[in-house]
């Protein structure tokens, strides 16, 4: 066993349920080893700036593993190879920083980097693998989108969240009559609002990956009138767009930014289905709540199976990978394998066969 292993580890992009089930893992299997464990805070902040590093020992990970959130901060404006900076005159722009974060990994002895993230962070932990740090990728996001791995954590937690908020709408949308437009994250997937809006009784699911028309479903909406159903429930996708139309883009021209920031498309829908049918329609965005609180069983526990699984990565070297669950096991892929792997619900999968064969309409 190597003795004087000193990993490093932080957390990208936005927080999920399970990132402390997969620090408290990593740690309490590198210190089983007599290994040390360094929390790099914000990202890789802790790297530009040392005093923002902490020493991670067992006792202060411990049975954290039921806590949301992360112990040791994350960001998702915090790419060192685009650093937003201004200058003396007050001008922003984008610099590359990435050497300063090279050479004070090196000077502090680290032997790997764990970076925990979605698709954006493990690009960014990749490029700095090429840089030559040692780096092993663990799959975080709330959206599931990433191809090389069956699941990501922190998807179930979010899953139960937007279930539980649809369930508790079907009793005032019923009481009012109202239609209720429920707007759920997934950036361009659709998992969230399929599993949720197939597991909440939904009557429309509409998600990116199947262009909708707001005819179609005001159609399904109408006829579900016919029937003696006076309310409904519509589940949107963030990244759901209209056919030949596009996504609406909330982050545009502000600096800095990594990605498309997703939102309003429920209140677009809302505000058609009003026109179209007269009904009275409300929407209502989720948003981050379905990114809070303690991580369901299922997370917890593959979070841990993660995180222990870095460390036995790190153990035999193997770098410039992302552990992947591919049941029963935890494998290594390599990191060229999971960029740009993005996952989309598959339009013929059991999942949209059975909504559509029990009568949920997908707005095509």
């Amino acid at each position: 066993m190597d003795k004087g292993i000193k990993i490093a580890i932080n957390t990208g992009g936005g927080d999920a349920p399970g990132l402390n089930a997969v620090i408290e893992a990593v740690v309490m299997a590198a210190y089983n080893r007599h290994w040390e464990v360094y929390g790099i805070k914000n990202g890789y902040a802790g790297l530009l700036d040392t005093d923002e590093i902490i020493h991670l020992t067992p006792d202060k990970v411990r049975h954290i593993s039921n806590l949301g959130g992360t112990i040791i901060g994350t960001t998702n404006k915090g790419n060192p190879f685009k650093m937003p900076v201004t200058n003396m005159a007050g001008e922003t722009g984008l610099r590359d920083v990435s050497d300063k974060v090279v050479e004070n990994f090196k000077r502090l002895c680290f032997d790997c980097l764990i970076a925990v993230g979605g698709d954006g962070s493990i690009k960014i932990a990749y490029d700095f693998y090429k840089k030559g740090i040692p780096v092993i990728c663990v799959p975080k996001t709330i959206d599931n989108d990433l191809g090389a791995t069956v699941i990501t954590f922190g998807f179930d937690t979010a899953v139960s969240i937007a279930t539980e908020a649809i369930d508790r709408l079907h009793s005032t949308a019923k009481s009012h009559d109202r239609v209720m437009v429920v707007e759920v994250m997934g950036r361009s997937a659709g998992w969230i609002a399929l599993n949720s809006g197939l597991s909440g009784a939904a009557d429309v699911i509409l998600i990116p990956e199947i262009p909708f028309d707001i005819n179609r479903v005001c159609e399904h909406i109408m006829a579900g009138e016919l029937r003696g159903q006076r309310y409904a429930i519509v589940v949107v996708a963030e990244g759901a767009v209209p056919a030949g139309g596009t996504f609406i883009d909330k982050g545009m021209g502000e600096i800095g930014r990594q990605e498309v920031v997703l939102g309003g498309v429920g209140e677009f829908v809302a505000k058609k289905i009003a026109e179209k049918t007269g009904k009275d329609t409300r929407s209502l965005v989720l948003g981050h709540l379905q990114r809070g609180g303690s991580p369901t069983t299922f997370d917890r526990l593959i979070s841990l199976r993660f995180g222990a699984a870095a460390v036995r990565m790190v153990e035999a070297k193997n770098f410039g990978t992302m552990v992947s669950l591919e049941p029963p096991e935890m494998k290594a892929v390599p990191l060229e394998d999971v960029i740009g792997n993005i996952k989309h619900v598959p339009i013929e999968s059991d999942s949209i066969k059975t909504a559509r064969e029990i009568g949920i309409s997908f707005g095509d």
